[in-house]
């Protein structure tokens, strides 16, 4: 530029001299102005989302909604969970359980107050909808909050760290919107995997109820005594899994427990890859996990872990073939760990996840193999009508 106007004389650099002069003072607004826009339009972005999550789960309770329900249901959608005090640690396990519990009541007290109608494992899934119908609205709330805070204060630090983070937060938003309708629908996702798996060991054994919203088979395997374990379906649950374990280790002699559950996978990693360890491979704030080390830790008793790789977005999506075709691989795992006891020694098998759309029989994953292989359908046509 500075050749453009003419050389080395005085007049050349009294006109660069005021061109970076403008430069420095208005640049910063400029750019304010290009990132305040883009956030501006992800913020209303996920309102939509917010509001779709919102008006999908109303329609679900009632084809023609009253207004005291679209009332009751926005104002339910601002429920939050406050953590316990973490200063003194002993005892926050207890805290943990305590306000778990106090949550999943009131998500079950409000659901039968305005879907009576719904048979128990509708409202179970309804519940689940909630869920990520409020996650959604919560993300949507958050964003919305820095979006009026950087056109307060004008602060440009702030606009770019949200800037940033942005293609994160509209991932998980899109699949928690699109988990949110799956869940209320009560359909299979692929957090799933795990109960899926403990459901095809089952086959035919009639299951019974130990725990709240936990239900156990018991049967043969490579001529062990197994104690399968899994939250109850088809509705959406997850149930009280550790309570579960440790009633069954307090009345038996107990060689080793498995744990089967989904796992966040690294980019690069493939979809439906298996990965075994060991621990306790469940999720959640550690409440039911604290429950199982601590029974084992008393007991001797060694923890195995199966996991089955997969993102964030999948866990909480409609379950993909490439999860659900992990299935024999997971048995083979279950039976290399089998092996590492002797027969006739009893073991516990723990299907860590989300029963939505997975019943508790072998007649039921007939059902979640033609939903799976539908949905495979729908993806394969998008993909190709967004090629062409």
């Amino acid at each position: 530029m500075f050749q453009f106007i003419g050389g080395d004389n005085m007049f050349s650099w009294v006109i660069w001299l005021i061109f970076l002069m403008i430069f420095f003072m208005f640049y910063p607004r400029l750019m304010l102005t290009q990132i305040m826009w883009k956030l501006e339009k992800t913020a209303e972005e996920l309102e939509y989302m917010s509001r779709k999550s919102k008006k999908f789960i109303i329609n679900r309770v009632s084809k023609k909604p009253s207004q005291k329900l679209k009332n009751s249901v926005n104002r339910f959608f601002e429920f939050f969970f406050i953590q316990p005090v973490e200063l003194d640690p002993a005892g926050i396990v207890g805290k943990f359980d305590h306000l778990i519990k106090g949550q999943r009541e009131r998500f079950r007290y409000f659901v039968k107050q305005i879907a009576p109608h719904l048979n128990k494992e509708e409202q179970a899934s309804l519940e689940m909808g909630f869920a990520g119908g409020i996650t959604v609205h919560e993300i949507a709330k958050i964003v919305r909050h820095y979006v009026e805070l950087v056109r307060k204060t004008k602060n440009i630090q702030i606009a770019m760290v949200l800037q940033m983070q942005l293609p994160l937060i509209e991932r998980i938003a899109k699949a928690m919107f699109k988990g949110t309708k799956s869940l209320t629908m009560g359909e299979p996702i692929g957090d799933g995997l795990g109960p899926l798996a403990v459901t095809d060991m089952i086959g035919s054994k009639k299951v019974v109820e130990i725990e709240e919203d936990i239900v156990m088979a018991r049967l043969k395997m490579e001529g062990r005594d197994v104690f399968i374990v899994k939250a109850s379906g088809p509705g959406g649950r997850i149930g009280y899994p550790g309570k579960a374990v440790e009633k069954i280790v307090k009345k038996n002699k107990i060689a080793r427990i498995i744990t089967i559950d989904a796992a966040a996978k690294l980019e690069g990693e493939k979809t439906g890859s298996i990965a075994e360890g060991v621990g306790v491979a469940m999720g959640g704030v550690g409440v039911e996990r604290s429950y199982i080390e601590s029974i084992a830790v008393k007991g001797g008793i060694p923890l195995d872990s199966i996991v089955v790789k997969m993102s964030q977005e999948e866990a909480i999506t409609p379950m993909k073939k490439t999860i659900r075709d992990s299935l024999p691989a997971v048995k083979e795992s279950v039976k290399r760990s089998l092996q590492r006891t002797k027969k006739g020694d009893k073991v516990i098998i723990v299907g860590v996840g989300n029963t939505s759309g997975i019943g508790n029989s072998k007649n039921d994953l007939k059902k979640v193999f033609e939903f799976v292989d539908r949905y495979e359908r729908k993806l394969k046509a998008a993909k190709k009508k967004e090629s062409d």
